[in-house]
Parts: C-alpha cells; structure tokens; sequence
C-alpha cells in the first residue's frame, strides 16, 4: 500500500489553493464542501474561481507566491501549469510539515486526492495512488450505481440513536449485530422508499425489543473455493463480513482471509500430513465455545466443506451441543482445477463417471478399492494423494490400469501460480520427485487428461509441463 486511506477533518481549517484556474476551482469546491477556510494566491484570477468567492467565502490574494505563504496552514494545494511554482510549493509545505497536494505530480505530494462517492455523512473514495487516475474514477462511477443517495439519510437517523443504543445494548458484539440487523432489514427500505417517518418507528421498535435480549452465536461452515478469491459465493463473501471469529485451514489463502471483517478475530488450525495444529476433535469444541459464547463464526475450508473437508464432524458436534449453523458450499477442488487445467472431468469419448478419492486415510494408509479403480471409461480424482503419488500409480498399473494411462498433477490450482503437470502412471512419479512440488496439488488420472493441451485457456498454458 503506497498511501494510506485516512480521512481529514477540515471544517474551519485554514486550506491554501496556489493557482486559479479550472482546475484549482475543482479542488475549491472539494475544499469548500468539507467546510474549509480557503485562501487562494494566483497572479490571475480566473471567472471559474471568482464566481466561487462569495458562496466558499474565499480569500483572494491576486500575487505571486512566496515560500512564506504557507506559513500557518493545515493543507496546501498547488494547482498551477507552473513546474517551478509547484516545486517552490512542495518544498516550502514539507519544510513545515505541511500537507500538500501538487496536481498532477504524485512525486511532489505528501497526499492525493481519491475519486469521491459522496453520501454524506457516508464517504467512499477510489484511489489508484497516482498511476491510473481515469480508472478510479471508472471504479467510482461503478460505486455510486450500487450505493443509493438515500444511504446518507439512512446514516443521520443512524447518528441520532447512536448515544441511545449504546445505553440500551452494553454488549459491542449485540450492538454490532442490532445496526447490521438496521442496516439490512426493513428499516433500511423504508429510507430507500422514502419512508423516513416509519423507518424511524420500526427502529424504536426494534430497541424496545433488543433491550436485554441477547442473541445467539452462530457458526457459518464456508467452502473456501480451491484458492481463487474471486471463486467465492456471494453468501460466503457475506458471511465472512459480518462473522466475529474467522476459523480457518491451511489450504485458505491469505487473499482470502483478507475478505473477512477487518477485526475479527482470526484463528489458524491448519492441519497438514503429520503437522496438526488443534486435533479435529479441539477444532470442533472450539467452534461451539465460541458460538456459546455468542460469536458468530465462521470456519473457513479450502474447496467444500462436505468433500474430504471433514465439515460432517464440525456439524455433529454443534447439533449435539444445540448449536445454530448455516453450511455455505464452496467449489470443490476437483471442480476448480479441473476446469482451470483445461480437463474435464467428464466426456463422452473417454469417461462416462467420475471418482473423487483421498489419498490417505484415516490411519494414513492408501487402501483403496484398486480394482474398481483400475476400471476404464472413468476419471478418477485423487485428494491429498502427492505423498503417495508412486504407491497409487504402481497399485494402479499391479490391477490392470495400462502404464500410460495418462495422469496430471495440478499444484495451486485455479491461482496466478497453477502449476499443471502431465504425463502418465508409468512416467510421473520419477518425474515430480525431482521437483519441488508442494501442497495444494490434485491428482487426475484418466484419459480425459489428453484434452489439456487441446483445452487449456488459463494462463494461456504458460504453467504446464508435459512429460
């Protein structure tokens, strides 16, 4: 993050504007809204700026700047066509310790100016810290479509019972999840309908019946997806932006951890070959205390939650206890890689079903049903398989399965670093254990492996080998 995203009280703050062109009464205006007191230096005055004098109450200085001139200012803003006027004002704001702002130049800057979604009292700003200006404000113009100017009324009445539900609801958590409950139920309509009287008596309402009440935790048990952010359900992405607690694996990445509510609380028990952070059966008294102690939380897994993600257990234990759950499927790695790989899991011409099989059991073994397995006509997906890659190939081929079967590793899949490697049973093992390869990988074994040089369209195949 090249600036950080702050907010600046100005009301009644002494602001300078150096220049008094088109550009500078921008910036004016900007100022004036935010309730500043302006002063504007400028050898010329230009009809722009002067017709902004007697409604922003501006203070007009019709003279050349001097380094002094910004002597006892809280925010300086140089919008002139002069590169040495600008350097002068830059040099002579940062020498005070001043806020500046020189248009156009990012490398004169102590502060930028983000593209504006103004709700008042809600604000939402799109910066590109300098390097793309027009595509923030193309981002802004896709905000200010999904953000209602009847959110700012929504926020005022907000702001008038701000003191009163504090007083009424002691909890933080219970009083977060009461304005969320506001902020998204029927008294936000009523403001977007114009219904500002009833909206307010649904609010009153709706304290009377909060008072000494508490509300119950909860667990949300989310599909991670097989690594992409942007695979994520609407619902999950929803969840995870209201929950207290984030509990999360391994396999979920940091791009989407960073999704979640800002302050929530996350915790890792991610669980790997033989490195277990919390043992399963700690995973799911810990969900269950934290929903007891009224935190909604939610448990975050790589892929789905209900294939291999061991989601069946987590639930047991909140229906023993009496625990309130939602369960959010995600896509499944098999699903993701396969299609991001440019092999389908299914196909006429080669595989009229498909198994999703783990690559080691509960007592690490590998006994599988190897004869089903070796059967042809079918795809078979094989999950946390990497470590016994050559045990599967040889136990495959031992029971009938031909040596070139073909067979493709997929490491990372579905993300800017998805490795695909193919080859066949006979070749692969020796192949990767010269390779670094590591987890998150997919192992699919079948003839429908052969389309992924016909079909790969990720990454334009610049991450595939074929040996």
């Amino acid at each position: 993050m090249d600036y950080f995203p702050v907010f600046i009280k100005l009301k009644d703050q002494k602001c300078l504007v150096i220049g008094a062109g088109e550009i500078a009464a921008r910036k004016i205006d900007l100022l004036a809204r935010a309730g500043a007191n302006i002063t504007v230096i400028a050898s010329t005055i230009s009809h722009h700026v002067a017709n902004l004098e007697h409604d922003c109450q501006l203070t007009l200085l019709q003279k050349r700047f001097t380094p002094t001139d910004v002597t006892g200012f809280k925010l300086v803003i140089s919008a002139t066509d002069n590169k040495q006027t600008n350097t002068e004002v830059a040099n002579a704001a940062q020498a005070q310790d001043i806020l500046v702002n020189v248009v156009d130049s990012p490398d004169l800057c102590s502060f930028i100016f983000p593209a504006i979604i103004d709700r008042s009292p809600i604000i939402a700003a799109v910066s590109s810290g300098g390097a793309a200006p027009v595509l923030a404000r193309l981002l802004r113009a896709k905000i200010e479509t999904i953000i209602p100017p009847a959110y700012g009324r929504l926020a005022h009445l907000a702001e008038g019972y701000r003191d009163t539900v504090k007083k009424l609801i002691k909890v933080p958590a219970q009083r977060r999840i009461f304005w969320e409950n506001i902020f998204q139920g029927s008294v936000a309509e009523l403001i977007f309908a114009g219904n500002d009287q009833s909206a307010e008596q649904q609010l009153q309402q709706a304290l009377i019946q909060q008072k000494d009440t508490i509300t119950p935790g909860e667990v949300y048990l989310i599909g991670a997806g097989p690594g992409a952010p942007d695979l994520l359900t609407f619902r999950a992405l929803r969840l995870m932006q209201q929950a207290d607690v984030i509990v999360y694996d391994h396999l979920v990445s940091a791009e989407i951890i960073d999704l979640a509510r800002r302050d929530s609380e996350k915790i890792y028990v991610g669980k790997q070959r033989d490195k277990h952070t919390l043992p399963q059966e700690s995973i799911n008294t810990l969900l269950a205390d934290l929903a007891k102690a009224g935190k909604r939380v939610v448990r975050l897994k790589g892929g789905d939650p209900f294939i291999f993600g061991r989601g069946g257990e987590e639930i047991e234990t909140l229906m023993q206890q009496g625990i309130s759950f939602q369960v959010v499927p995600g896509i499944t790695a098999a699903s993701g890689c396969s299609a991001y790989a440019g092999i389908p899991l299914t196909h006429r011409d080669h595989a009229q079903s498909c198994t999703f099989i783990t690559g080691h059991l509960k007592d690490n073994s590998i006994n599988l049903n190897w004869t089903q397995l070796a059967l042809p006509n079918q795809t078979i997906v094989i999950y946390m398989g990497l470590v016994g890659l050559e045990k599967i190939c040889q136990s495959l081929i031992d029971h009938g399965s031909p040596k070139d079967l073909p067979i493709a590793l997929v490491q990372k899949g579905t993300t800017v670093n998805q490795l695909v490697i193919t080859g066949t049973l006979e070749t692969l093992p020796a192949t990767i254990a010269g390779m670094n390869i590591k987890p998150p990988t997919l192992i699919i074994i079948g003839t429908v492996v052969t389309l992924h040089d016909k079909l790969n369209w990720f990454n334009n195949g610049q991450h595939a080998l074929s040996v």
